[in-house]
């Protein structure tokens, strides 16, 4: 496989235990450059343990290649500078820090480089989410739950990356709200960033992404293209709902 053709991330072998207890055997997955990949599974089944072991925050044994270099011990700092970045489930904002004060935050790790055009990332970020620009001054605490979640990704937006993982974005958010996250994840990819998206939605998850993986207790136990993952007998019966595989997000 060549340069160009080869994908963002690879994860081969990945193997994650909790004492005696083991929560990840053996899971495989890539993520090609511009596409989003989801994982889709029941509540359990070890999604955040694989996104938490690829960024090197659960120690793992296995292979991960990030833009084509290996990584035997993944480290955090290292990843994030490489353009990897996590928007964790709880989201992780500082409740007491204004909106924008949390947004440049995410931009740390550039302006440690050198790098001072942060503040066009950030009108990027406010023409992605014009709600966070009409609150920008107001303390990330006091915001709806989608609003912060809004801000977890603009955060992450921030420093840039090539690959934005997403733990359970739509989780607590009602129906429309979660309509609008997922088409701003769908326009992400439409500016070049690679998504790997791990959701207990799989309805929602299947729609915007190009490839799917179904874990179930720790182990991957299907994967293919999206929209056939969708028509799946067993997908439908496991986590569409029966009779129910025919609804569409509203566009």
């Amino acid at each position: 496989m060549n340069a160009d053709t080869r994908p963002l991330l690879e994860v081969r072998g990945l193997c994650v235990s909790y004492g005696k207890v083991e929560a990840l055997h053996q899971a495989g997955i890539e993520v090609g450059a511009g596409q989003i990949v989801t994982v889709i599974g029941p509540n359990g089944a070890g999604k955040t343990t694989l996104l938490s072991a690829v960024m090197g925050l659960l120690p793992s044994r296995g292979e991960i290649v990030f833009d084509g270099e290996p990584q035997p011990r993944p480290d955090v700092e290292y990843l994030v500078t490489r353009g990897m970045a996590l928007v964790p489930e709880k989201r992780e904002l500082f409740g007491e820090m204004s909106v924008e004060d949390n947004l440049v935050l995410g931009a740390f790790q550039r302006y440690r480089r050198g790098e001072r055009d942060y503040r066009d990332t950030l009108e990027e970020v406010y023409a992605l989410f014009p709600r966070l620009k009409e609150r920008r001054a107001q303390a990330a605490g006091t915001l709806s739950g989608g609003e912060r979640q809004m801000l977890a990704v603009g955060r992450a937006l921030m420093g840039k990356p090539r690959l934005l993982m997403l733990d359970e974005p739509s989780l607590g958010l009602a129906p429309l709200i979660v309509r609008e996250i997922f088409r701003i994840i769908a326009s992400l990819r439409e500016r070049g960033v690679s998504i790997l998206l791990v959701e207990q939605n799989a309805r929602a998850a299947l729609q915007v992404a190009d490839y799917g993986y179904v874990l179930e207790m720790g182990e991957i136990t299907m994967h293919g293209p999206a929209h056939e993952l969708a028509t799946d007998p067993r997908v439908i019966e496991a986590y569409l709902g029966l009779g129910k595989h025919q609804e569409r997000l509203a566009p």
